[in-house]
C-alpha cells in the first residue's frame, strides 16, 4: 500500500497506464545493488531513488575526486576524498520512507531507513 506521501511523489508514475499503483508497488518493493558509483553508476542511484526503488544497495571502495564531479553528479566538491558509497548514500535523492544498504570498503553491510541514516549492523 502506497502512504499519502508516495501517492503525492509519484502521481505521474500512478496516472501511467503502464505503472500505475500496482507498478509503483513493485518498485517500492524492489531491490537493486549499484556495483560502483561512478560515472555510470552516479545517475543510476539518483534514477533509481527517484523512480521509488525500495532498497538501493551501493558497493563502491573507491572515494570521490575531483576530476570525475564533471560525471559524477551525485558527488559535490565537498565530497572530495570521502568513500564514494556512503556519500552517494548520503546524497542520494531518497525518500525518508526509504530503506538503502551502503556496502562499505572491507565488505560490511549496513541498512537504514530513510535519508541520509545508516543503521547499526
Amino acid at each position: 500500500m502506497l502512504s499519502k506521501d508516495e501517492i503525492a511523489r509519484y502521481k505521474r508514475h500512478l496516472l501511467v497506464k503502464e505503472i500505475g499503483g500496482q507498478g509503483q508497488q513493485r518498485l517500492k518493493a524492489a531491490r537493486a545493488l549499484a556495483i560502483g558509483a561512478g560515472g555510470l553508476g552516479s545517475p543510476l542511484l539518483m534514477y533509481l531513488a527517484a523512480a521509488g526503488v525500495g532498497t538501493i544497495g551501493i558497493a563502491d571502495d573507491d572515494r570521490v575526486s575531483i576530476d570525475n564531479l564533471q560525471r559524477q553528479a551525485i558527488f559535490n566538491t565537498a565530497d572530495a576524498g570521502a568513500l564514494k558509497a556512503e556519500r552517494a548514500g548520503k546524497n542520494s535523492p531518497l525518500p525518508p520512507y526509504l530503506p538503502k544498504e551502503i556496502a562499505a570498503p572491507g565488505g560490511s553491510l549496513s541498512t537504514g531507513s530513510g535519508a541520509g541514516e545508516k543503521a547499526k549492523a
